[in-house]
């Protein structure tokens, strides 16, 4: 098939959560992207804190994959804000992306979240991408981080 012709029997549909979809898109993607780069795989990453009572007070989830790190969600619960819980993950997060072998750390934040929390751990600002409802936007940072010591 060319890129000039077409399936003559292709259907399109548009609906909600699809988990097989998403499932079979993750699968074809990881494949096609692990086989460009070398055969660096995906890992994820979690960092959680619990309080006292064993709850959880907060926790961030990331992937690793080859040199990179991705936080994907960073979340401390309102008693526990301000605290130094949200530098406390992210560090931690660094440190075990280091060991693993990462030189580079991204995140994104929206503009109503923690813009102003990222640069001081040392995080650039790369981008911002209008089109939050709102008004807001989402914000990109990028961390080289150090050679980790083995």
């Amino acid at each position: 098939m060319t890129s000039d012709q077409r399936p003559t029997t292709a259907a399109l549909s548009v609906g909600g959560q699809d988990d097989d979809l998403e499932k079979r898109l993750d699968d074809e993607l990881t494949a096609f992207n692990t086989a460009a780069c070398g055969g660096a795989t995906t890992e994820p990453l979690t960092v959680r804190v619990t309080d006292e009572a064993g709850e959880l007070a907060g926790g961030l989830t990331a992937w690793t994959w080859g040199s990179l790190c991705s936080v994907d969600m960073l979340w401390v619960r309102d008693d526990q804000r301000h605290a130094g819980w949200g530098s406390r993950l992210m560090r931690a997060a660094e440190a075990e992306a280091a060991r693993r072998g990462c030189t580079d750390m991204i995140v994104s934040t929206y503009s109503f979240q923690a813009p102003g929390f990222y640069p001081r751990l040392g995080y650039r600002e790369r981008g911002r991408i209008e089109g939050v409802p709102g008004g807001h936007e989402d914000v990109y940072f990028h961390k080289r981080l150090p050679v980790a010591e083995v």
